[in-house]
Parts: C-alpha cells; sequence; structure tokens
C-alpha cells in the first residue's frame, strides 16, 4: 500500500525565531483530503563530552514547557544553515566554556516525527579544554559531570527524562565509550 501523502496547499499559522508553524490541506494514500499541523524547526544537536576522569558534562537547566529543572547533555539548536558539527562546537563552548579537540558524529534522531521537522545530531566529544563559558543572553544552567553507568541508573531510574540525552547515553553505552 502506498503511505505517501501529497502537500495541496499550506497555511502560515506563525512564524517565530526557533520555529514556524503551518497548517497543510493534504492527500491521503487513499485520495481522500485532510489537513496536518506542522512544526517547521531548523534543527539542533547534542553533545557527550566525556572529560579525562571519563566523566560527561552534563547541564541543568529549567525548561519552561515542562516547569521543570531538566538534566542533560550539551545541547542546542542550529542556526540558519549552519553545519551541525559548527552547531556542537559552538553550543559546546557556550554552554560549559570546554572546547573539544576531538567530535566523532552518533548518528540522528527526530524527537517528535508526527508534527515537527527537527533532527537532533549527535556528536561525541572528547580531549577537552576549557576556554571558558560564554552563555546566551536569557540562557541560565549549571554545568556538572557524571560517569556514564549513574547516568544510566538514573534514566533506568527515571530520573532523566530528556530525550535526547537517554537516546545519546544508550548509544554511548553500546559502544563501550
Amino acid at each position: 500500500m502506498k503511505l505517501d501523502e501529497q502537500q495541496i496547499s499550506r497555511e502560515v499559522i506563525f512564524q517565530g525565531k526557533v520555529f514556524n508553524v503551518f497548517k497543510d490541506k493534504i492527500i491521503l494514500p487513499d485520495e481522500t483530503e485532510s489537513y496536518r499541523e506542522i512544526v517547521e524547526h531548523r534543527g539542533g544537536v547534542c553533545i557527550a563530552a566525556k572529560k579525562e576522569n571519563n566523566e560527561y558534562l552534563m547541564v541543568s537547566q529549567y525548561r519552561y514547557p515542562i516547569k521543570q529543572v531538566f538534566f542533560e547533555f550539551v545541547a542546542g539548536k542550529k542556526e540558519q544553515g549552519e553545519d551541525p558539527l559548527k552547531t556542537a562546537q559552538r553550543e559546546l563552548i557556550e554552554e560549559t566554556g570546554y572546547q573539544a579537540k576531538n567530535f566523532s558524529y552518533m548518528g540522528s534522531f527526530v524527537p517528535t516525527c508526527g508534527y515537527s521537522s527537527e533532527i537532533i545530531d549527535m556528536y561525541y566529544a572528547d580531549d577537552l579544554t576549557f576556554i571558558g563559558q560564554h552563555l546566551d543572553e536569557n540562557e541560565f544552567l549549571n554545568v556538572s559531570s557524571i560517569k556514564l553507568d549513574d547516568l544510566i541508573k538514573m534514566i533506568m531510574n527515571d530520573e532523566v527524562k530528556d530525550a535526547k540525552t537517554i537516546i545519546l547515553a544508550l548509544k554511548l553505552k553500546n559502544l563501550g565509550k
């Protein structure tokens, strides 16, 4: 059975700094018409930066939509047209103050494929040097570090809720990083 859906038209609902929202009129595989609400997002990165003591840098920050502080790997949004590796390098310095000599691509994932175009690219980074933190305006977070096994325990105990952190931590564990 054919599963593709074809766009007939698009209505702009909202255009913002971080994402845009559209309402698309579509044709379904059975030739009937329907609508899809789409969040267009330029994507982001998630970085597992490993220190010499084998601990990973983590950030804790308040996530307003959920009204909770989240414990996460370093992450950030891509600038328009920015290469994901450049985003990872920039975000690691901005959020933690550390620069990594080595970056390894760990794959990508789509966090919410039902309504968003966002793709998150994941990286492993090591050989770190502290050069100074440069947080964005209106960005507040705490930096800490943790052993991967302890992070996995927190994930399995439902103490870590951030999808990108969970996915990347489990990939690291499986690859023996």
